[in-house]
């Protein structure tokens, strides 16, 4: 648990990759020149699982030393089920922000729909913290996170000196590598195309395993992908107010 007798802010920090991934290590260097860490974070790989959470089977938070530094649990749960948790029982103290990632692989586009990342971030939101998310666009666990380690700084930095719009995500996507620059954007209108290879296991019985395509859907410039594209960081405020305003004020006159 972190000692709050120097007044420093306390940062949760979190993931989708699991507690042992060199992302969370890389982001949790970053918050730790900015105040108190603590990090609760899935104790496996937990990618691709959205803002899943638990309610099935018991939770078990076990302590962690990551890197031998930093204060850490490992929780058998979602990323979301991680936030949750560690607001309700896990800290001594709420934090003064939230953030998730360095997740291996962008979280741009409908991406921020499927990821755990993300929705570790925007848990911190509905929580009412401050949240960041922050992604690499490389998959691969070796990558170069540097660019991506600056462009948190400069985020995080902002952040604390300013807050967050209340309700308000921000999802911060870099590509790997020397930071060319962070670039304001809106969420890029995608899809996934999907195909499912059909299988039969030794038993002959069918299984499937899910491939697909990315499909950007529009290429007007200003979206997350054409600043990703360009070389640049994304920074994206999102929200999750699915309401459709325009068409709900179109139909207050439609009787039913």
């Amino acid at each position: 648990m972190s000692d709050n007798s120097n007044n420093k802010p306390l940062i949760l920090v979190c993931n989708d990759d699991g507690i042992f991934s060199n992302g969370i290590k890389a982001l949790t260097e970053v918050a730790s020149e900015f105040g108190d860490v603590e990090v609760i974070a899935p104790d496996r790989q937990q990618s691709a699982v959205g803002h899943a959470i638990t309610v099935s089977t018991p939770l078990r938070a076990r302590p962690f030393k990551l890197d031998n530094r930093f204060n850490g649990q490992a929780v058998n749960g979602t990323p979301a089920d991680c936030i949750k948790l560690a607001h309700d029982k896990l800290m001594d103290r709420k934090p003064d922000l939230v953030v998730s990632g360095i997740n291996h692989g962008s979280n741009a586009g409908i991406n921020i729909l499927y990821s755990g990342t993300v929705s570790a971030a925007t848990e911190g939101t509905i929580l009412g913290y401050p949240s960041i998310a922050v992604s690499c666009t490389d998959f691969d666990e070796d990558a170069d996170l540097t660019g991506c380690q600056d462009a948190a700084r400069k985020v995080i930095k902002y952040v604390l000196e300013n807050g967050i719009k209340k309700g308000v995500t921000l999802n911060l996507n870099a590509p790997s590598g020397k930071l060319k620059g962070i670039k304001w954007a809106k969420q890029a209108k995608s899809r996934y195309v999907e195909e499912f290879e059909g299988r039969i296991d030794p038993h002959n019985r069918d299984y499937y395993w899910m491939t697909g395509k990315f499909q950007l859907l529009e290429k007007n410039g200003g979206s997350d992908i054409d600043a990703l594209e360009e070389g640049y960081a994304s920074l994206t405020p999102i929200q999750y107010d699915l309401t459709s305003h325009d068409l709900l004020k179109s139909l207050e006159k439609v009787k039913l």
